[in-house]
């Protein structure tokens, strides 16, 4: 069936390759949705407002049919249609292509050669390997690679993790640009916080008043797995040592199968930036929400208790116990221990911020348009 989606994008894709490239049009494809306040959206509102260019916007989730109602079913139906043909044609067609994950049909696209494509990703440094680094069947690693061939550049947050991005996407290094992640911008930007927890706690009065702790694991490959993660964690205990705490939990996207109980705030339909910048640390395993934290000097810490079996199916770029910035835990009770005293490894915080991060600062978006743009305009 993907195979089938794959050609029949090309097809009309490559039919629209007759019309001229818009030297003033700028793709947006967001195979993953990263929300209002990723890289791919902050680099569309900073084209948007310099001003001048055809923006347009191509997301997969035009794909999702709504069958809530006839006129729902037949909405998202001739919406689907536009995605394999309208927005077909206005890829083909622009001169600058920026994504934030593989966009797959894109292993059978044939670009002009004057097009721009730039790889944003999705998250910042290289923490768990992924893209071709990370174990793939053949047929997603042969078409990740055709991908990846398409690409002028790849953006990256720091000099140290170029060539694992060259690794991930199988390019030559001097397409990997180190020019810091464009969605941090809006991280470190000056933010009214205290209205943002007002408003919070308006929506969530349990929270009034205590510091937020922040649970978000990333997914596991099966749902009895997926179901442990909250499980693995004594909410009644956590409640009782810390009174004056709030046990916040953000499911992952493909969890499906784990429940949070009522003794926890279930924030999972929440920005993740938003909760970065309103919780006071993060409890999490081997998800890169942990950059985020980092990035703001805030307390990480590791509940990995199925670390060997993660490490066997998924391994990282550097040793996880030593490399990691905060304390690795592996059971409940140590991680209540571990909450107690959240800034004990501050050193290891900081390593890992200067490593993954060469620029602390709200310019971004703005190195990325100057590169991008000036080198091919």
């Amino acid at each position: 069936m993907k195979k089938l989606f794959y050609s029949l994008y090309a097809l009309f894709f490559n039919i629209s390759r007759i019309f001229p490239l818009r030297k003033n049009r700028v793709a947006f494809v967001a195979p993953h949705n990263g929300g209002d306040n990723d890289s791919l959206s902050v680099m569309r509102r900073y084209f948007e407002d310099k001003g001048g260019y055809d923006v347009v916007s191509i997301s997969t989730q035009d794909l999702k049919l709504d069958f809530s109602s006839i006129g729902s079913i037949i909405k998202s139906c001739l919406k689907a249609a536009g995605f394999f043909t309208f927005r077909a044609y206005l890829l083909a067609t622009s001169k600058y292509v920026f994504l934030n994950d593989n966009f797959m049909p894109m292993s059978l696209l044939k670009f002009s050669n004057d097009a721009v494509i730039t790889q944003l990703w999705h998250a910042e440094g290289a923490f768990k390997k992924f893209g071709l680094s990370a174990p793939v069947t053949d047929d997603v690693r042969e078409r990740e690679k055709k991908c990846s061939a398409k690409l002028t550049y790849v953006i990256c947050s720091s000099e140290s993790v170029v060539l694992f991005y060259a690794e991930a996407f199988g390019v030559e290094t001097d397409k990997i640009l180190p020019l810091g992640s464009a969605r941090i911008d809006s991280l470190l930007a000056p933010t009214d916080t205290d209205s943002i927890r007002r408003s919070f706690d308006e929506s969530h009065p349990e929270c009034k008043g205590k510091e937020l702790v922040l649970y978000a694991p990333t997914f596991r490959d099966s749902a009895e797995k997926d179901a442990a993660l909250v499980e693995k964690i004594n909410i009644d205990a956590f409640n009782r040592e810390f009174p004056d705490k709030r046990l916040l939990v953000k499911l992952h996207p493909q969890i499906h199968s784990a429940t949070v109980p009522d003794g926890a705030t279930n924030v999972t339909d929440c920005d993740i930036g938003m909760l970065t910048l309103i919780c006071n640390c993060v409890i999490t395993d081997y998800s890169s929400v942990c950059m985020d934290f980092a990035l703001l000097s805030k307390p990480c810490i590791f509940f990995a208790f199925d670390l060997d079996e993660y490490e066997h199916e998924r391994s990282f770029y550097f040793d996880y116990e030593s490399g990691v910035p905060g304390p690795v835990v592996r059971d409940s009770v140590a991680l209540l221990e571990a909450i107690k005293n959240p800034r004990k490894n501050e050193e290891k915080l900081r390593q890992f911020r200067e490593f993954h991060f060469d620029f602390i600062d709200c310019n971004n978006a703005e190195r990325i348009y100057n590169s991008v743009t000036s080198a091919n305009s």
